[in-house]
């Protein structure tokens, strides 16, 4: 009996590791600028690709739209919006997911992103930028679950 709990409970911690080691969960957005709780972003593996959508709005925003988007999503509430999409782990790093893009629902512009885990898996630095890295903004996520 003994033997049996005690493996459960590897397993059971062994499942939580697994689970903070990619992207996948329920994360809190933080506004890069005035550090305000935005949203909730589920993110979900399909096959190794990632998507994210936002769950909950945590302003006084919930009924928001994306007017400014010019694609599929254009005059759609954004509570609901899948805003992360196409992303895959990068080559040589177990961190770091790329190739994707990120919708900005504010300005209705979409950019590409790279998300990396930081802080053991409690944190997502999730950068949009256009061309490379570095021309781009970051915003740390906390993960909820």
């Amino acid at each position: 009996m003994t033997k049996t709990l005690i493996a459960a409970a590897l397993a059971l911690a062994a499942g939580v590791a697994a689970a903070q080691s990619t992207p996948a969960g329920l994360w809190k957005t933080i506004d890069d600028a005035t550090k305000a709780e935005k949203s909730l972003v589920r993110i979900t593996d399909a096959g190794g690709v990632y998507t994210g959508k936002i769950e909950k709005i945590l302003t006084n925003k919930t009924d928001a739209k994306c007017t400014l988007c010019t694609d599929e999503r254009k005059d759609q509430p954004v509570q609901g919006m899948t805003i992360v999409r196409n992303v895959k782990a990068a080559a040589g790093d177990d961190n770091l997911w790329d190739g994707g893009e990120i919708l900005d629902p504010n300005d209705g512009k979409t950019y590409k992103v790279r998300m990396k885990l930081a802080d053991g898996g409690k944190k997502l630095d999730v950068r949009g930028y256009i061309g490379a890295p570095l021309l781009g903004r970051t915003q740390t996520w906390i993960r909820v679950e």
